[in-house]
């Protein structure tokens, strides 16, 4: 077995058999979209009320946004790669290659999103990702009239940050267990 077979290094991985019924339920629809259990599912199973919370969350934030799949993939790779967190890189690096189409986008904004083969909203939406991780205190009225003027309505720049919050804490909880990406994750949208 390959370290990325183990879903996580820093806490034990709960036996699927011992999960709560909602729980298997939700990694097997997960298993069965992906082909694969996505190491993230069996992590947060950790804690089973994190875990529903943790994806409850998740779910509404791609589901109940202004922002197209592709961007919000944009938002979870640039923070995360302003975050060092491996997992989310390559777990959502494969996601926006899929939803953008683009085998060679997601390393390029993990590395450096200013440089990306971007237009110039998303690298607005990007640069404020960038600053409410590194810099929230200093986000301004400014920063959101400058997204405001990219076309993203007040809703979207909600919805922006809402992203960029969530994935600030779960690229710390993807460190604190030192959860691996799958394998399969390296290989898709490629």
């Amino acid at each position: 077995m390959s370290d990325t077979d183990d879903p996580m290094r820093r806490f034990d991985v709960p036996d699927y058999d011992e999960l709560p019924a909602d729980l298997r339920e939700r990694i097997d629809e997960e298993t069965d979209r992906a082909g694969f259990t996505p190491n993230v599912f069996s992590a947060m199973a950790y804690r089973p009320s994190h875990f529903r919370a943790f994806f409850a969350y998740h779910d509404a934030l791609v589901e109940d946004t202004e922002l197209a799949r592709e961007e919000v993939e944009l938002l979870v790779v640039a923070v995360s790669g302003v975050n060092d967190c491996l997992y989310c890189v390559v777990a959502h690096g494969a996601l926006l290659r899929i939803y953008a189409d683009d085998p060679r986008l997601a390393e390029q904004v993990a590395t450096n999103h200013r440089t990306a083969d971007i237009g110039e909203t998303h690298r607005a939406m990007l640069d404020f990702a960038v600053k409410l991780t590194e810099r929230p205190a200093e986000v301004d009225d400014a920063d959101i009239e400058r997204l405001a003027e990219h076309g993203f309505s007040r809703r979207a720049i909600w919805d922006i940050g809402s992203v960029v919050a969530f994935f600030n804490l779960s690229n710390r909880l993807a460190q604190l267990a030192d959860m691996r990406p799958n394998e399969a994750f390296y290989e898709l949208g490629r």
